[in-house]
């Protein structure tokens, strides 16, 4: 077993070895005694290229399928939210994605134990940089679930006696565990030690910079903060207090983001995802407010000039809200395209949908947004709505169509490129302040410098990873009536300037800017997201900014919406059963059920007391 993990944990730096290793690796093999244990900068970086917060199987189902369409981002289905949008079925556990990297860090706290102090001594970083890791991919894991098991959790290889049942901390104990990692974590990087072994480019992150990691670890507990408002405000305030007044600094430049990419041949999960459609209100209030990151979040319609021309030769009707925009003239006796109304490329190009799960039984609705063979053409199909940008974005190394008439030769874009994830970011950290700082906390900036450098970075980020991923039309356009994506110069000095941009109002008009402002922000980071709606009631019914739209026919009263996901119920044949039994019924939950109601009022430790979906802010 441990020849099983040396293997593994060099190969990332199998590139220093000669041709002469196979005769090497014999020679090993028949010869036990002269096996050289794993170094430990590669078991880090196998640690960091597992680091996966959401895979496929996350984003095609967790994802797409019930949390962001829950929180009204996207819509779950093409043909429109059903009303079985608020029932379970098919999902992925997200704590598997913790437990990958934590088998890999007791793997580093195994070796080192193996080793003289004087020599552990000198890998005291990269046995703290594993700490955020582990934090980070924490809360994932307990967000939808509550209680897990953390500490013990990963030891069956370097456990003696071996542990096989690894006991479950609670929520409010595994936050409490956290941030004394991330504390260890700051403290012992922000000393500076002297004759620390460096990671160099085994880091590809941050390149073995260790005070980038320290800044990484210490803007990493406002996740936490955050999450404490509710069921602990005092201690929320005092975290972002001793983040923002660290002498280590917070993350607050896109150099200090934790932009992810392992590799010129990484193209992430690469399998195909559906669904993502935007939501109407979300994309109108992008739109109506020309906010750049529409064009890096969304995928530009299939209605280029060239496509609603199509549509006029064959006397199609164009869905309303397309023909609204277009500007016809007549030519010897044929309508012709002639430009753009206001906003014109690329806004016109993105277009949301109704949630409302009915939404489609109106003929008029249904036939505009979700009746495909009205968007046909011979054999060629059309979308006029805008999908989320997952096909460069998220899945990496796709190809993408564009569009244009059936007797067009298709002009394909299939460059290789390497995928680019952001996983932590400044933008985030700002927001997280300036939140924190509404609700009463003491901090170095003003809220509203926080929120306006928070909205700052997170156009410039989105603008890099579009670019970073190479998404369609980031630099070029095919349509020569239509417009590149790429962020323009200006464009965030005039966004900022818009009303819902500016941090005024009484104090709850400011949260729910923030918190409007997180959610935008977050999109790509939809457990984030959606605890963030859980702890924040916005998108807020009757806001005159960004409005919760009702899921039914009348209201929402009987048509509840989960907070958290169903949890099956143990085996008794499970070596873990009276420890799963005993958490799940701690929590109050009702193991096995998809009802609801019964996963919406029985919450996780921290979502209780938080206001509910559509309420907004109640502090």
């Amino acid at each position: 077993m441990k020849f099983k993990l040396f293997i593994t944990a060099t190969l990332i730096g199998a590139s220093v070895l000669t041709t002469g290793c196979r005769d090497e690796f014999a020679e090993t093999n028949t010869k036990p005694s002269v096996v050289t244990k794993p170094d430990i900068r590669y078991v880090f970086t196998k640690a960091l290229s597992e680091f996966e917060p959401a895979g496929y199987q996350q984003w095609f189902y967790n994802n797409l399928q019930y949390m962001l369409p829950w929180i009204q981002a996207t819509l779950a289905e093409d043909a429109g939210n059903s009303s079985s949008l608020n029932l379970m079925s098919a999902y992925e556990g997200s704590q598997n994605q913790l437990i990958k990297v934590k088998v890999r860090t007791e793997e580093i706290l195994y070796l080192l134990g193996e080793m003289s102090e004087e020599e552990a001594a000198k890998y005291e970083n990269i046995r703290v940089m594993c700490n955020p890791l582990l934090v980070y991919l924490g809360l994932f894991g307990t967000d939808m679930y509550g209680s897990m098991a953390y500490s013990e959790a990963g030891q069956v290889l370097h456990s003696n006696p071996t542990i096989l049942t690894p006991k479950y901390e609670t929520q409010e104990e595994l936050f409490t565990l956290w941030l004394k990692q991330l504390d260890e974590t700051i403290s012992v990087l922000g000393a500076k030690i002297d004759n620390q072994v460096s990671l160099g480019t085994q880091d590809f992150v941050y390149g073995g910079k260790t005070e980038k990691w320290a800044k990484f670890a210490n803007s990493l507990k406002l996740k936490i903060a955050v999450r404490l408002v509710h069921a602990n405000k005092a201690k929320a305030l005092q975290i972002a207090q001793e983040v923002a007044n660290s002498p280590v600094g917070i993350m607050s430049s896109l150099d200090d983001d934790f932009f992810y990419c392992k590799g010129a041949q990484e193209y992430h999960f690469g399998d195909d995802l559906w669904g993502g459609f935007g939501s109407q209100q979300l994309i109108s209030f992008l739109v109506d407010n020309q906010d750049p990151r529409v064009r890096f979040m969304f995928q530009k319609n299939d209605f280029n000039s060239l496509v609603v021309q199509t549509f006029l030769d064959n006397k199609k009707e164009l869905p309303s809200y397309i023909k609204a925009l277009v500007n016809t003239k007549t030519e010897n006796g044929k309508v012709v395209f002639e430009s753009w109304k206001a906003p014109g490329e690329p806004w016109v190009r993105y277009h949301g949908a109704p949630i409302n799960v009915y939404a489609k039984d109106n003929g008029t609705i249904n036939d505009n947004y979700f009746n495909t063979t009205n968007f046909k053409i011979d054999n060629k199909s059309y979308t006029p709505l805008a999908r989320l940008n997952h096909r460069e974005m998220l899945q990496g190394d796709k190809t993408y169509t564009f569009p244009d008439a059936p007797n067009v030769t298709a002009v394909i874009d299939n460059q290789k490129n390497a995928w680019y994830g952001l996983h932590f970011s400044s933008a985030e950290t700002n927001l997280y302040l300036a939140e924190l700082s509404l609700l009463g906390a003491t901090l170095p900036q003003s809220a509203e410098s926080y929120f306006e450098q928070g909205i700052r970075l997170s156009v410039s980020e989105y603008d890099r990873l579009a670019s970073l991923n190479k998404i369609p039309y980031y630099s070029s356009a095919y349509d020569p009536k239509e417009t590149t994506i790429s962020l323009k110069n200006g464009e965030i000095d005039e966004l900022v300037k818009n009303e819902a941009y500016q941090l005024t109002g009484s104090t709850k008009e400011k949260l729910e800017k923030v918190y409007i402002q997180q959610y935008i922000h977050l999109l790509y980071f939809p457990t984030d997201m959606f605890s963030m709606v859980r702890r924040s009631g916005v998108p807020m019914k009757g806001s005159k900014i960004l409005a919760w739209q009702e899921f039914s026919k009348d209201n929402d009263t009987n048509y509840p919406m989960p907070r958290r996901f169903t949890i099956n119920s143990p085996l008794e044949t499970d070596l873990m059963y009276q420890i799963k039994k005993s958490a799940f019924e701690a929590q109050g939950y009702t193991t096995g059920s998809l009802d609801p109601l019964k996963l919406n009022t029985e919450r996780v430790w921290y979502d209780k007391g938080a206001p509910n979906f559509g309420e907004g802010p109640n502090f």
